[in-house]
């Protein structure tokens, strides 16, 4: 076997590529790193003894490549030759490919079996995938590797047109963006990562808005297009690979790039007026705070031009300072969950968009600029560009930009990166805070913030509702010129600012405070109880999840189990199938946390609107009613079987149920189950242990699957009612798109004689039944599906308390008759009318 060697200045570089290069093959391949010189106060270095000793550990008759970085290290390759005898010499191969692409490329080649000759190709021809996606022609030779920078195509949005590069593997489609505010940053971050993966070269422009194609991969020309909520875009894609990046692409778009716009909307405040001693401003956070004011003021960094001669270390320096930011930001990414997580994934694309980094580059080659200077300057007019877009919440993605630019400029300066520190508990008061000066705020120290800037959608306030900070944004100034320790409060839910509160307003927002802080604290603190009616019935609440952390997440919110469990992120985001073993460590992982807990787990849910590049699936014209859930599976049954071997060897010693997503026929739950029943029977032969007990069930999502529910019940243990897919499907209406997703309405009467008719067949036949659609989580629909009879809920993890809190609060006798009175209403307004008066009433009595 080959082997392949990295040479670096850095360990930890090098340490890194060994680990990325080596995961993409299993660690068939040996690869050993020569990096870093024994010097604690400069531990960046070349060592030819290193390297000679790295070349000894992969030795090989079949040959052995060098990848180094630069500088001395190839000087420390050289050298270490001449420690090796002429016939090694002649098997060893220094390669001037790149360090990160070409160890890839040559890791897979060698894993693959290929000779050196093609292996050495693979790794010099590493860079034509990202050479050709910037518009840049790649000269290569047996001796020779480089990038021609007079071909550097102009992708600047001034410069471009209506038309996209055109080839003989060219493909285009216009789609409509549903999600609520659009191509935003979280939104376009997912959109640029996910053209990434491949190597057609893919842009895209906003048809609504007549804009001019920008490239994909960028994520600011992204952004800056403006694509709202019912825009179309057109997305173009050149290469070998453009259908499969289309298909991509366009299962993003429908599925709303996997956001939830909940967390966006601001809340909605009726117009007031203030008297002396009150400001108003935008609620941000709810919640109530009374506290010394602290003012908090962020220093920018400033920066000074000047010239310099050595370019390339020049350009070395920020290369350094920026991978020192995306460590740091890695670390916050780390810390957060969900959207919050992917406010910071935003924040790392900025670091790697080659549309920032090109204009840096140029001024310090060309115009020999130091690094601060000509990064600063280029952020400074990336913001600018944000900052004077009419788009009210595009502009706030200037204070992203700047953010991130001022945390590789403290790097580029040596300067800390400042935290606030509160000696007391305050409120923290500022023009603006960012949103990395916001996640590592000290919720026991700060109990609130109040600034002049922001609005409801910044990520600011986004981390500051995850965080459970109350805040106002958009204050007049007046506040910035409180003295520290002046009495302030704040209500985040109306917007409205007390400066020096008399003893009745605090009296009274104190009042306020503690009433949500019991409702609060009432829920959490019984959260952990089963979900009880007054009159006795039993509902069990699950979670639906799809990671070990939200197993965690769930568990800590009182869920008695996992009702779903959706393995579709494991196959996902990668270039091969995950492995048994893969599988069956996260399974069992997931199984361990729950401790004895019930754990469903959703055979894979893909196909049309989920296509798996690796598979080399086509885009279909009407996906939702394609090949996907268990008709691929039933198709593809060496990935089904390595999942079912992976899911029954975590069973054991836990409670593991297995269910099967889109089911229309009881012919697909036979073929499922016979398929399950081959795998036991291996397990078996092979003495590997697994719970011979397991609960076999569907989920019901067709209309077909209601219709037959008697029928399908004799063939499982249970039920899972996916209202999700089930009212699109009854109502014949796409949920991602808007001009009719509000005809997907799962309270809809139509939607509801479903789930009635399903819990009624299950029953029947003596199997229970649950529900795991968004609708367990709607406060409206909680009395009707205790009504309707459903055994089991599961639900968004922090939505648990508030629903178990919800249904001890109801009569189950009163439940049904709700639900039959829904049973016979028109629509989903009249279902919502029915309970909200309800609840009204019910309110009113007590």
């Amino acid at each position: 076997m080959i082997g392949i060697v990295i040479v670096s200045h850095s360990k930890q570089l090098a340490a890194g590529v060994r680990e990325l290069a080596a995961q993409m093959v299993s660690g068939d391949v040996a690869i050993a790193v020569a990096a870093g010189i024994d010097d604690p106060d400069n531990p960046l270095g070349t060592d030819a003894m290193q390297v000679y000793q790295a070349i000894e550990s992969v030795y090989s008759d079949d040959g052995v490549i060098v990848l180094m970085d630069l500088g001395s290290a190839l000087l420390s390759a050289e050298m270490a030759l001449e420690f090796l005898s002429e016939t090694q010499r002649e098997k060893i191969y220094l390669c001037e490919a790149p360090l990160v692409e070409g160890a890839i490329a040559a890791t897979i080649a060698a894993a693959s079996g290929n000779s050196i000759e093609q292996v050495i190709a693979e790794a010099r021809g590493a860079l034509t995938a990202k050479a050709e996606q910037l518009g840049i022609d790649v000269i290569t030779d047996r001796s020779l590797s480089l990038l021609n920078p007079r071909h550097v195509r102009d992708f600047d949005s001034s410069k471009s047109n209506n038309q996209p590069l055109t080839d003989s593997h060219t493909a285009q489609i216009q789609l409509t963006v549903s999600n609520r505010l659009g191509l935003h940053a979280r939104p376009a971050a997912r959109f640029v990562t996910t053209a990434a993966k491949f190597h057609a070269q893919i842009q895209v422009r906003n048809v609504t808005r007549n804009t001019d194609f920008v490239r994909a991969d960028s994520i600011n020309q992204v952004a800056t297009l403006g694509v709202r909520q019912g825009h179309e875009i057109a997305i173009a894609a050149t290469g070998i690979d453009a259908e499969a990046a289309l298909a991509a692409l366009q299962e993003l778009v429908a599925n709303n790039f996997g956001e939830n716009d909940s967390d966006l909307i601001p809340p909605v405040i009726a117009a007031s007026e203030t008297v002396e001693g009150e400001l108003l401003g935008i609620p941000a956070s709810s919640g109530v705070a009374i506290a010394p004011v602290f003012q908090y003021r962020l220093t920018s960094v400033q920066v000074e031009e000047y010239i310099v001669e050595d370019t390339a270390s020049e350009w070395q320096r920020l290369q350094t300072a920026i991978q020192t930011a995306t460590q740091d930001l890695q670390s916050l990414q780390a810390n957060q969950l969900g959207d919050e997580a992917e406010i910071f994934t935003a924040h790392l694309l900025v670091l790697q968009d080659p549309a920032l980094l090109e204009p840096v580059r140029q001024r310090i080659f060309s115009h020999h600029q130091n690094a601060e200077f000509a990064w600063k300057s280029t952020i400074d007019e990336l913001a600018h560009n944000f900052d004077t877009l009419e788009d009210a919440y595009l502009q706030e993605r200037a204070n992203d930009i700047t953010d991130v630019g001022q945390r590789v400029l403290r790097s580029l300066c040596g300067i800390t990166t400042p935290i606030i520190e509160l000696t007391q508990p305050s409120i923290v008061v500022a023009t603006d805070l960012t949103p990395s000066d916001t996640a590592q705020l000290d919720t026991t120290k700060v109990l609130g913030i109040c600034t002049t800037r922001g609005s409801a959608t910044s990520h600011t306030a986004i981390l500051a509702r995850s965080l459970g900070i109350p805040a106002v944004v958009g204050v007049p100034a007046a506040i910035l010129h409180l003295a520290n320790g002046t009495l302030l409060a704040i209500d985040g839910a109306s917007g409205r600012v007390w400066l020096e509160p008399d003893t009745d307003t605090i009296t009274t927002l104190q009042a306020k405070r503690e009433a949500k802080l019991q409702a609060q604290h009432h829920a959490q603190a019984t959260a952990h109880q089963p979900a009880i009616t007054r009159d006795g019935k039993r509902i069990t609440i699950a979670a639906n999840i799809g990671s070990v952390a939200d197993a965690k997440i769930a568990i800590k919110n009182g869920a008695e189990g996992v009702g779903l469990l959706r393995t579709e992120f494991l196959y996902l985001n990668r270039t091969t199938a995950p492995t048994e073993e893969e599988q069956f460590a996260v399974y069992q992982a997931i199984a361990e946390v729950l401790d004895r807990r019930a754990l469903i787990v959703r055979t894979l849910d893909i196909g049309g609107d989920k296509p798996l590049q690796y598979l080399g699936l086509h885009a279909e014209s009407n996906p939702f009613l394609g090949k996907r859930g268990i008709r691929f599976c039933l198709e593809n049954q060496d990935i089904f079987k390595t999942q079912l071997r992976a899911i029954l060897r975590a069973s054991y010693g836990h409670q593991i149920k297995i269910m099967f997503p889109m089911i229309a026929t009881v012919q697909e739950v036979q073929a499922a189950k016979a398929l399950l029943v081959q795998v036991q029977t291996q397990l078996r032969q092979a003495n590997i242990p697994f719970d011979e007990t397991m609960q076999v069930g569907i989920m019901v999502e067709i209309p077909s699957a209601v219709a037959i529910a008697d029928q399908l019940a004799t063939e499982v243990n249970f039920f899972s009612i996916g209202t999700n897919d089930l009212s699109q499907y009854i109502m014949a209406a796409d949920r991602t798109n808007s001009q009719v997703a509000m005809l997907a309405d799962a309270l809809h009467p139509a939607v509801l004689r479903s789930i009635s008719q399903t819990v009624q067949a299950a029953h029947s036949s003596g199997i229970w039944v649950g529900l795991c659609g968004e609708l367990a989580a709607d406060p409206v629909a909680i009395p009707i599906l205790v009504g309707l009879g459903l055994d089991e809920l599961s639900l968004n993890p922090q939505a648990i308390p508030m629903v178990k809190h919800a249904i001890s609060e109801l009569n189950a006798v009163e439940a049904e008759a709700i639900a039959q009175r829904a049973l016979t209403l028109n629509s989903a307004q009249g279902v919502r009318a029915l309970v909200s008066a309800l609840i009204n009433h019910q309110a009113e009595l007590h």
